[in-house]
């Protein structure tokens, strides 16, 4: 299908899941595609982000569940936990992965190049460690997002710290580890230390985790860390970060509150920015926002006709299938005549926090803003595997957001465990325009704890009414 005077009708920059899926959709439309990739293949997901994060929550939960089969009856001895091991298997996985990534794009006839490559106009790309050049009909840009981290002068001994991206390169346990931010990447990383006994604090600016999330859930989640064993410091941020001289933990962090830190490993999970600098956006005369992100339209084209982005560099929902589906959209639509976009609302997420949380839809917040009549059901109870536990005081959170008038629930949040397991299916209903009534009409399965989300029947009255 290559157009006369082009080496490649797509160009892909960034081998990510959504660039990989775009790359090999088009492929076997009879398009002729390269992919480039910097580091992995794979992208943030694979190599650097759920996949590897997931594994590390699952390890981390057997702490809690070893003592929760005593008080179940069971004689189990602990011996403590290898991470090395452990560690060595996750990497294996995370290889085998990535194999499976390239073998797909190599089976769709995909030319895949292991380097970095930049836009030097709108139709050409050169790649900077060969030097090679390419003339192409079409680029789509998927290179996603990239930890931030303050500039020195903004934190000075910042050069001390780690992200989430050097997280999985740690060959020991630290001892005590300090957490900037209160995102979902701060949160579940703090579950996943304290579940591994490592001695856990986290520093937030805010007052409440998860800013953005239903406040139901925030408040949840907040109080889990701190069942959880995590030392929660609020509104503070990190002011200097000094090296300790022949001390365990090697770094002392001074907080604008006063207080003063000692850690061996510092973890940076304050935020994410479109990994968009260096890549010739200005010379391909692509628009960026403020941020850096790149502006789309709901059908991923940029300002330029013959440039595209899906994923996170779009910064529109950062998720790993939203991506996904924004690539084999765009691939579909550009080169498999079968035009069709992503709808970005009603995307079900889950945290992996412990327990986790599961969301869809609006939070109480934005509803309250968007419509005129808001009905709220929700819950907290114990559940039922916590009553033979010695310390099982963890409690479920389930809420209905319903819009008053039309009955339509717009949205539902859970913390509990398994809470993203409920919302994948739950999002189904809520993405069809499931009615608080046809919750009610639907049998429970019981016992669990998702029957609660059918079992609200009374709604829920604040003291006090909402400004």
């Amino acid at each position: 299908m290559a157009d006369l005077g082009y080496d490649y009708d797509l160009f892909v920059i960034g081998a990510g899941s959504g660039g990989v899926r775009a790359a090999r959709i088009a492929a076997q439309s009879g398009a002729k595609v390269a992919i480039a990739e910097e580091f992995r293949i794979g992208g943030t997901c694979v190599i650097r982000g759920c996949v590897p994060k997931k594994f590390m929550v699952y390890a981390s939960e057997y702490g809690s569940k070893l003592q929760e089969a005593r008080d179940y009856g069971w004689d189990v001895e602990a011996k403590g936990f290898d991470f090395p091991a452990f560690m060595s298997k996750l990497h294996a996985e995370v290889d085998r992965l990535s194999g499976i990534y390239l073998r797909n794009l190599a089976n769709a006839g995909v030319d895949v190049f292991e380097e970095r490559a930049e836009m030097q106009d709108a139709n050409t790309i050169v790649l900077k460690d060969s030097g090679k050049t390419f003339t192409v009909d079409k680029i789509l840009i998927a290179t996603g997002g990239t930890p931030w981290r303050p500039a020195p002068e903004e934190l000075p001994g910042v050069e001390h710290t780690i992200t989430s991206n050097e997280v999985f390169n740690l060959e020991t346990l630290p001892k005590h580890i300090v957490i900037a931010g209160g995102g979902y990447i701060a949160c579940e990383f703090a579950h996943i230390f304290a579940g591994l006994g490592v001695e856990t604090c986290l520093v937030y600016r805010g007052d409440t985790v998860l800013n953005g999330f239903d406040w139901d859930v925030r408040t949840a989640v907040h109080e889990g860390l701190k069942e959880a064993g995590v030392r929660v410091i609020t509104s503070a941020v990190f002011d200097e970060i000094n090296e300790v001289e022949g001390e365990e933990c090697p770094y002392c962090i001074h907080l604008s509150n006063g207080t003063k830190l000692n850690a061996d490993v510092i973890l940076m999970a304050v935020g994410r920015r479109a990994a968009t600098d260096d890549l010739g956006c200005d010379k391909a005369g692509v628009n960026l926002s403020e941020k850096g992100s790149v502006i789309v339209d709901d059908a991923s084209r940029t300002n330029i006709p013959n440039v595209f982005a899906v994923g996170d560099v779009t910064d529109r929902i950062q998720l790993t299938p939203v991506a996904i589906r924004e690539g084999h959209a765009f691939a579909d639509a550009v080169f498999g005549d079968r035009e069709w976009s992503f709808e970005h609302d009603f995307v079900a997420s889950g945290v992996f926090t412990q327990p986790e949380v599961g969301t869809v839809g609006m939070t109480e917040a934005e509803a309250r803003k968007a419509l005129d009549k808001v009905d709220i059901y929700k819950t907290r109870f114990k559940p039922m595997k916590q009553a033979l536990l010695e310390d099982g005081e963890e409690r479920v959170m389930m809420k209905l957001v319903v819009n008053g008038e039309s009955q339509q629930v717009v949205g539902v949040h859970i913390v509990s465990p398994e809470a993203a397991e409920m919302i994948q299916m739950i999002g189904v209903a809520v993405k069809m325009g499931v009615t608080k009534q046809q919750f009610d009409q639907t049998c429970a399965v019981h016992p669990t704890i998702a029957e609660e989300i059918v079992t609200m029947r009374h709604k829920w009255v604040p003291e006090t009414e909402p400004a």
